[in-house]
């Protein structure tokens, strides 16, 4: 870790030099992709850093069931796709998500905020947060596909591009990456993130698209095989291979 950091530190300061001598004047690219633009560890995750993350049984939801609140500033169409999206997760796994009662105190509180789209990593008991701006219905924070994602950072799911074995499927391009934001494509090691035996996935919900946190609107993550770009950052269905995941990860039973 301190040598990606000490890397990342020089890569920086090489750019600032070559800049004040003769460097090139680029354009900086503003990022509206809400969940890009949280301010969270890899802009949508509310995570902490000490933890084993989805490996560490403590972070999965006892009984596979996660309880939650809807603050009541979501008007009712706004209240009604948010539990769209926990169904079809539901519809897909054993996972259950169930409303509060006032003797639950282990939930998930889902309210409207400015600042964009993003959620608490996995279990932590007490009231945990996942933030999802109001946009309007099928597009930002309430794209159905988002919904989802968020759903999947709660039950205890990181970013596809952040599997160990990544630079096998994707090349991320430094130089294209906004200053200050080369944390948010830090790659997890081994025994911190499981991939529970699936295959590396273009198409999980769970991938950053191609030009994720692009200062100058090129891509910063390059598919190393040919399918791979078209299906980045896709925010409409579970992939098949999120579906396996999220279910080995819970021990569900076999659909059939």
């Amino acid at each position: 870790m301190v040598a990606l950091w000490i890397r990342y530190g020089f890569l920086v300061v090489g750019c600032l030099c070559l800049g004040a001598i003769a460097g090139p004047v680029m354009r900086h690219e503003v990022e509206t992709d809400p969940e890009l633009t949280a301010g969270y560890f890899q802009g949508d995750m509310d995570v902490e850093l000490t933890r084993n993350g989805v490996l560490a049984t403590t972070r999965h939801w006892p009984n596979a069931t996660v309880y939650y609140k809807i603050d009541k500033e979501f008007d009712a169409a706004h209240i009604a796709y948010i539990e769209l999206g926990m169904q079809l997760i539901e519809l897909a796994s054993c996972i259950r998500f169930m409303p509060a009662s006032e003797e639950n105190l282990n939930y998930v509180y889902i309210f409207d905020s400015e600042s964009g789209c993003s959620s608490a990593v996995g279990y932590r008991g007490g009231e945990q947060n996942l933030r999802l701006t109001a946009n309007n219905l099928d597009s930002g924070c309430f794209r159905l596909g988002t919904i989802q994602h968020e759903l999947l950072h709660t039950l205890g799911f990181h970013h596809q591009q952040c599997s160990p074995n990544r630079d096998d499927f994707v090349q991320i391009v430094e130089e294209n990456i906004s200053e200050g934001k080369e944390k948010n494509f830090l790659k997890y090691d081994y025994d911190v993130v499981g991939d529970f035996d699936v295959a590396y996935d273009y198409g999980s919900i769970l991938h950053y698209g191609p030009k994720a946190f692009s200062k100058n609107g090129k891509e910063t993550i390059i598919a190393l095989h040919p399918d791979g770009k078209s299906e980045m950052g896709q925010r409409t269905v579970l992939s098949p291979a999120d579906v396996t995941r999220l279910n080995t990860m819970y021990k569900c039973p076999l659909q059939v």
